[in-house]
């Protein structure tokens, strides 16, 4: 199978504008995805997709490969699909260009999981145990089924702990995924639904229309970029 790992990248994001060039360290947040993510050695080929001229110049005069939106799109994914629209390939892994700790086992382990033929799209999680970080609309959080198929995504506190003596276990939804590109075209040919405008979180779109994400635990994968406060954190991992 073709391989191949995407990633999406806007420029003004909502929350933290131009979060994706801020400094890490001695390399900006995307070329630290970028590099991280071409490092890992599992694809055919590695490739920024974006809308800004800004982030496809800091990436191609690096020695990486990016290709500019020709249409505005509302999804990370919307945006992949017209990239890959005319391209032979199987299998498309999603990395986010806020994800600057990618690392290659977690995405390999993603890419196993196509070995079953029944699974459509995929995606990583990973166990929240800081309940600051639980009740965070910021981390999405999913519940699964024993399969570990998704049941449900949310940027509120799910399942709620209404009985407090029950255990649970909360997942973090980290924004890697991947789909074969069949299911991708599916998802850019279906509407938005009434959940994924709700809580701007694009695969619940999947979940409407009737198709689960297989869900891969993985262990810390780091910080996402999504607040000044997060870029902090990161610098200090580094």
């Amino acid at each position: 199978m073709k391989k191949i790992a995407m990633i999406p990248a806007r420029y003004a994001a909502t929350r933290f504008p131009a979060k994706l060039m801020q400094l890490l360290k001695d390399k900006t947040v995307i070329r630290h995805t970028y590099d991280n993510t071409l490092a890992t050695g599992l694809f055919d080929e590695v490739m920024v997709v974006t809308d800004s001229e800004i982030i496809f110049n800091e990436i191609t005069q690096h020695g990486g490969k990016a290709k500019m939106s020709v249409r505005t799109h509302e999804s990370g994914s919307d945006r992949i699909a017209e990239a890959v629209a005319d391209m032979e390939v199987d299998i498309i892994v999603n990395v986010q260009g806020d994800e600057p700790f990618v690392q290659k086992d977690p995405l390999q382990k993603l890419l196993e999981t196509f070995n079953d033929e029944s699974v459509q799209v995929a995606s990583l999680m990973q166990v929240l145990y800081d309940e600051k970080f639980i009740k965070d609309p910021n981390y999405v959080k999913v519940v699964v089924d024993k399969n570990m198929n998704s049941l449900l995504f949310s940027r509120r506190v799910i399942p709620y702990p209404r009985d407090k003596e029950v255990a649970i276990t909360y997942y973090e939804h980290i924004g890697v995924y991947a789909f074969r590109k069949q299911a991708l075209m599916n998802f850019t040919s279906w509407p938005m639904t009434a959940l994924e405008a709700a809580e701007k979180v694009e695969c619940l779109r999947y979940l409407e229309n009737g198709v689960p994400l297989k869900m891969v635990v993985t262990k810390y994968m780091g910080v996402e970029i999504d607040t000044p406060e997060d870029l902090e954190r990161a610098a200090k991992l580094l």
